[in-house]
């Protein structure tokens, strides 16, 4: 089959490897450079923390568990470290973290409290505040290098015979005997099936092919897609896992370098007027994180960056196609990082197949026909401890 993949984040480069892998004739295609959507600006964290619904939570475990073997398959330099996360709790959120450290625990997820001596030989190069009352390790945790991340999968698509482009996809025709996509230059390209994973995009483009892929699609001031997100070079750390802290939370980068993350000022972020970096914003979190740093009194350099995610209106997972007629397999999930390895393998085998995988059952854009919007949506706002 030809098969034509909109969008080279996480996601589509992911299945666009698999469908590699099983034989087909792929052409990957990106408006602007793979990995430089959405999967630019993630805080990249991999785990299965708050997924309350059972069926999500199954999914995560599983992106969870692909990962590890991924990381074993692909070649590049190394993108996925299972390093383990650290909640740290003060007295405003002691028992709210108690209590997702039992519903876990009931659920077969490791996670276990540990001492603040234990928690700094985890963490490494941070100081714990006084005002830190209880910390749990998740060891299955981890994160990722999105960049790295991408570079890698799209290297070994190509080399199992994927072809990319950049090309801006503006309508996809979806026909009973065929689909076809339509670049801004007035090309159309003919192919058996499509894979719109085009992240913030996606309800756009679906639409145009007459396809409801109900996504959260405000932009502005205190809209839950925005996110902001920091980029310290400095001061280099040795920080060894994904950290949160009531104010903060922190991954380690490439180079001794740091990502910090306060989703307390997302709502302040104007994407329409980004936040200067040495405004209030920028203020705070470096306020925040020079607070854990083993020398308070160091300076850090931080870098800025305004990020969106793609979220589907009901906050889960949307992966199927639109109808039982369509050619078109929709692909959105503000979970990209952690679900990218499992996604990509399960749609491949469905489109190349036509098996149905039990895992991606609940997901399927169907769920949303003949719902109203004000339906199906959730709260989105992610401001407490482990949230995302």
């Amino acid at each position: 089959m030809k098969i034509i993949i909109v969008g080279a984040g996480a996601l589509g480069v992911s299945v666009a490897r698999q469908l590699a892998l099983a034989g087909e004739d792929v052409l990957l295609l990106d408006q602007r450079g793979p990995g430089t959507g959405t999967s630019s600006t993630t805080f990249a964290w991999v785990n299965s923390y708050r997924r309350l619904d059972p069926d999500y939570h199954r999914l995560g475990l599983a992106g969870m568990e692909e990962h590890g073997r991924l990381a074993e398959q692909l070649g590049g330099a190394r993108s996925y470290f299972p390093s383990g996360a650290l909640q740290w709790a003060d007295s405003s959120n002691e028992q709210w973290l108690a209590d997702n450290v039992e519903r876990l625990r009931t659920l077969g997820y490791p996670a276990r409290f540990v001492t603040p001596d234990e928690a700094t030989r985890i963490a490494g190069d941070l100081r714990i505040p006084a005002t830190i009352t209880r910390i749990a390790h998740f060891p299955s945790e981890g994160y990722v290098l999105p960049d790295r991340f991408v570079e890698n999968l799209l290297t070994d698509a190509e080399r199992h015979g994927a072809e990319y482009a950049i090309g801006r996809v503006v309508t996809i025709a979806d026909k009973p005997d065929a689909v076809s996509v339509t670049l801004a230059d007035g090309e159309v390209l003919r192919c058996d099936r499509v894979v719109l994973a085009a992240g913030r995009w996606s309800e756009r483009l679906a639409a145009r092919a007459g396809i409801d892929v109900p996504m959260v699609t405000g932009t502005g001031r205190g809209s839950p897609t925005v996110g902001l997100l920091g980029y310290a070079r400095s001061p280099e750390l040795d920080l060894r896992c994904v950290i949160h802290s009531p104010g903060l939370n922190l991954r380690p980068s490439a180079d001794g370098h740091t990502v910090l993350q306060a989703l307390d000022l997302n709502t302040h972020v104007d994407p329409d007027d980004p936040p200067p970096p040495d405004g209030d914003l920028a203020r705070v979190l470096a306020q925040r994180f020079s607070a854990l740093l083993p020398d308070p009194g160091e300076r850090p350099r931080i870098d800025l960056r305004i990020g969106f995610r793609s979220l589907p209106a009901d906050g889960h997972t949307i992966a199927g196609y639109a109808s039982g007629q369509s050619r078109v397999y929709c692909l959105v999930s503000h979970s990209g990082i952690t679900l990218a390895p499992i996604l990509g393998r399960l749609a491949a085998t469905e489109i190349a197949t036509d098996q149905e995988q039990d895992l991606l059952r609940s997901f399927r854009p169907t769920r949303f026909t003949g719902t109203r919007r004000s339906d199906t949506g959730a709260g989105q706002h992610a401001t407490r401890l482990g949230e995302q």
